[in-house]
């Protein structure tokens, strides 16, 4: 059944204005000035709205939260999607994460909320543009209406795609209502993931084109249509889901990476480290393979805040508390290590670990290189005479128990020696990227029972990373979530990725050693938040099965 949201005017004006989770802003009174009534008249007033939805959208990734979505002096919200898969271990890591990391999730636990409600304001915002777009009268062009409803609703399936992957059946809201109402029910999953594809067809019809005629971070039908071809994956349309990623790989705006480029393309690397330095993901940098960049640089039009990117604290090992060692931006700035890289996958070449572990990645493939995964680690303190420039060493206890040193995913490497102290990172982020549109339409074709075409699409992204092609007999959904491993770790929602290949328990069980004898079906969804459920008083709102 159809719902309506309910959200005052005050709730959904502080998603859209605000651009940092102050406290203070949120005890003072709204002005007139800023209800929509009187935002949402001309063009320009739904760019400020828009701009609500990206800034929004970046919050995942930050530990304070932008628009006051994530207060949270603890792990990043994102990191919770990493955790209880089968690449990272969070032994030991912040209290905010080990619910999660050791499945003895509540329905009161922090994150359990926060994403609910991180994902309702959201949607919220999204359905206040959507009315008021149907009132306004004065746009700049004609095109303009189609242009930021098809955003808006971009972004109301985007947090869609949220809620059904870790609750499953959830409130399907499609307008605003300015009364509460107490009586939600659950809306079946399906058909929530039914409402998602109608909306995404509408963003691709009705979003920009030419990616080289919208500003940086802004959204495009490729990205639309790269978000439909998961959303499809989901529905189990392989049929269209090929067809949603073809789209994209033969627009001819994007190409896969091939040739050094950007701010270090004349010193030591290679072309898939080139797509992880700070100013190398948007377009103006050469960067034809991002479909859709995350605005985060400091100080810029629609960039971060002083609530940035969070996540690179989460992969670097916490070195600097090694003596010897002293923070550098070349080792990655400050790390905290909330997540570890499992040696089944990295391995345990070039490192002092226990146990001769191979890894994934062939000897030739680039994203396993010196560059992309960092193995070797020197004392760099000059002041520690006796140590500087020795090599460290990476035992089993650095490993996994004081976190301070392991092989170290570069990707999220992050550092300004103007301040070495910050946890965060001030460098867009690629949230989609060719690479993983080959990936799904791999991913499509093993759904149809095309082995030989699936083969052929990871290729396209093996053959740049320098890795031996494969064959239709090589090639199945252990492969494939292998080689998204290789390509996307970290970068995609490693959660969602297993939830939606029906691979969560299996993986959980033959790689993650700490819960593999606790893991069951019940623990592919999170808990119903307990407030919530209070909260309808109305209707039955049961909670998923597995959680009281």
């Amino acid at each position: 059944m159809k719902i309506k949201n309910i959200i005052t005017t005050s709730l959904g004006l502080i998603v859209l204005f605000t651009l940092g989770g102050c406290k203070k802003f949120l005890e003072e009174e709204l002005k007139t000035e800023l209800a929509p009534s009187n935002t949402y008249t001309s063009t320009y007033g739904f760019e400020v709205g828009s701009a609500g939805l990206y800034a929004l959208t970046r919050s995942e990734y930050n530990t304070y939260g932008e628009g006051g979505a994530f207060i949270h002096n603890g792990a990043c919200p994102y990191e919770a999607l990493q955790v209880s898969t089968d690449i990272a271990d969070a032994i030991n890591s912040d209290g905010s994460l080990m619910a999660f990391a050791n499945l003895t999730l509540t329905a009161s636990e922090r994150f359990v909320g926060t994403y609910w409600n991180w994902a309702y304001n959201l949607i919220s915002s999204a359905n206040l543009m959507l009315v008021y777009s149907e009132k306004n009268t004065n746009w700049d062009t004609p095109e303009d209406k189609a242009r930021f409803q098809a955003e808006a609703r971009f972004f109301r399936a985007y947090a869609y795609r949220t809620l059904v992957y870790l609750y499953g059946d959830v409130p399907y809201v499609e307008t605003i209502l300015y009364d509460f109402q107490l009586n939600f029910t659950r809306t079946p999953k399906a058909e929530v993931i039914g409402h998602m594809v109608d909306d995404l067809k509408f963003a691709v019809d009705n979003l920009p084109t030419n990616p080289d005629g919208v500003k940086e971070g802004k959204l495009t039908k490729w990205a639309a249509s790269h978000l439909l071809s998961e959303i499809y994956l989901l529905q189990g349309n392989h049929a269209e889901a090929e067809k949603a990623a073809l789209a994209v790989i033969n627009s001819g705006y994007y190409n896969l990476m091939k040739s050094r480029y950007g701010v270090n393309s004349g010193k030591p690397g290679d072309v898939f480290s080139d797509l992880f330095l700070e100013n190398n993901q948007n377009r103006k940098s050469g960067n034809k393979e991002s479909i859709w960049v995350l605005q985060f640089q400091f100080n810029t039009i629609g960039g971060g805040t002083n609530s940035d990117d969070w996540t690179r604290r989460a992969w670097i090992p916490n070195y600097s508390t090694i003596t010897g060692f002293v923070l550098a931006d070349t080792l990655g700035g400050r790390g905290i290590a909330q997540l570890v890289p499992m040696k089944w996958w990295v391995g345990t070449t070039g490192t002092n670990a226990t146990g001769n572990v191979a890894g994934i990645f062939e000897a030739n493939d680039i994203r396993n290189s010196g560059h992309n995964i960092k193995r070797n680690w020197y004392y760099n303190n000059v002041n520690e005479t006796s140590l500087y420039g020795k090599k460290a060493n990476i035992t089993e206890q650095t490993w996994f128990t004081t976190k301070s040193l392991f092989p170290a995913i570069t990707k999220f490497f992050y550092g300004r020696p103007e301040n070495l102290s910050l946890s965060g990172s001030y460098k867009d982020r690629m949230k989609f990227r060719l690479a993983e549109t080959y990936l799904l339409l791999a991913e499509s074709y093993l759904g149809q029972n095309m082995p030989d075409k699936a083969a052929q699409a990871v290729n396209e992204v093996r053959k740049r990373a320098g890795a031996s092609e494969i064959t239709g007999a090589q090639i199945n959904m252990d492969f494939l979530l292998d080689e998204r491993i290789r390509e996307l770790v970290g970068e995609e929602s490693r959660r969602f990725t297993l939830v939606r290949t029906n691979s969560l328990v299996e993986r959980v069980k033959k790689y993650n050693n700490a819960i593999k004898d606790k893991i069951t079906d019940n623990n592919i969804l999170w808990p119903i938040p307990q407030v919530i459920r209070d909260a309808n008083t109305g209707a039955p709102f049961p909670q998923n099965p597995g959680y009281n």
